[in-house]
């Protein structure tokens, strides 16, 4: 069996640049946002795990994570900020998906809540309720589309 045969998801998907970059915007948004709400103080151990559990993605969604390209729009002044641009690009994503691959639009779907539950796990102690309240935006988000 060749590589070129084992993932025919690739194929189901014809993304522009922008929607690669809205899907990446959106997961790794995701995972920066709950960095940025965490009182703790380990916002890079969030972001790691986060982070990780993206670059474990599979299928049409981990290729398109996996592409080394910049992300725009997470550096914002703001938690505020930061959500303004990544709770909109969650629900595009998931449209976008859902439009053209319902089955990948449920990879990006869990692979976006497993890399929110491993950064909210990386934290010392249960999520407090700022973390709480981020992760259901983001699951909200998801569901928007």
């Amino acid at each position: 069996m060749s590589l070129a045969n084992t993932n025919t998801n690739t194929n189901a998907l014809t993304l522009t640049d922008q929607d690669k970059a809205t899907l990446r915007t959106a997961a790794y948004g995701a995972v920066s946002l709950l960095a940025a709400a965490d009182a703790t103080g380990s916002p890079h151990r969030i972001a790691t795990h986060g982070s990780i559990a993206l670059a474990s993605a599979t299928g049409a969604i981990g290729h398109v994570l996996a592409e080394k390209s910049k992300i725009t729009g997470l550096d914002g002044k703001s938690v505020a900020e930061l959500a303004d641009h990544v709770l909109p690009a969650l629900t595009a994503a998931m449209s976008l998906l859902g439009k053209q691959a319902p089955a990948e639009a449920d990879n990006f779907r869990a692979t976006v809540v497993v890399a929110v539950e491993a950064a909210t796990r990386a934290r010392k102690g249960e999520p407090g309720p700022v973390m709480v309240e981020m992760n259901r935006k983001i699951t909200a988000a998801l569901d928007a589309a």
